[in-house]
């Protein structure tokens, strides 16, 4: 399966959306509530991507990860850090691949493009937050280099979970790609 990673545009909202869903579906099966993974919405997730990439005013971007035929297979959405952190300046606010698409190298180029297009905005160091549980997601930003930083609590669908942020303080080595 081939694919290019490009920047978004908002009429990419429906194929994003489709995305987000199935992947949360698959990848947060077992980690979070089953009835929080059957409440998801397409129609909920497309208006809130068509919100997102309609903001010209917000500071955040989205790459997506297509196949030959266009159809999207994850994306990534990154900008400024939200919470102040004085030593991650950029942050990776979601990752996500639809399960046909993973542990191909699609989550890599996206987090390369990410970090490409944080260090072009003056960003040189970032953070991801990943739910504790979600075992592969830690050992792939683990594999790109990213160390833990902290844990934080986060409430989905009613429900406690542990979050921990991995971080990169020099993006410059994310960007140059695989050695």
């Amino acid at each position: 399966m081939s694919t290019r990673i490009r920047k978004a545009t908002p009429a990419d909202a429906a194929g994003i959306a489709r995305a987000h869903v199935d992947s949360w579906r698959t990848t947060y099966r077992g980690l979070v509530a089953d009835e929080i993974l059957q409440g998801l919405s397409y129609e909920r997730r497309l208006e809130r991507w068509r919100e997102t990439l309609s903001d010209l005013q917000s500071p955040d971007f989205l790459f997506v990860a297509e196949d030959e035929g266009g159809e999207i297979l994850g994306f990534v959405s990154a900008g400024p850090e939200r919470s102040g952190d004085p030593d991650h300046r950029g942050e990776v606010m979601a990752i996500y691949l639809v399960q046909k698409a993973q542990y191909r190298g699609f989550g890599w180029e996206l987090m390369r493009a990410a970090a490409v297009e944080l260090l072009a905005r003056g960003f040189s160091s970032m953070l991801v937050w990943v739910l504790k549980d979600n075992t592969p997601a830690r050992k792939f930003y683990e594999a790109l280099g990213g160390l833990p930083l902290r844990e934080q609590a986060i409430t989905i669908g009613g429900r406690d979970y542990l979050e921990v942020a991995y971080g990169w303080r020099d993006l410059a080595s994310l960007a140059r790609g695989k050695d």
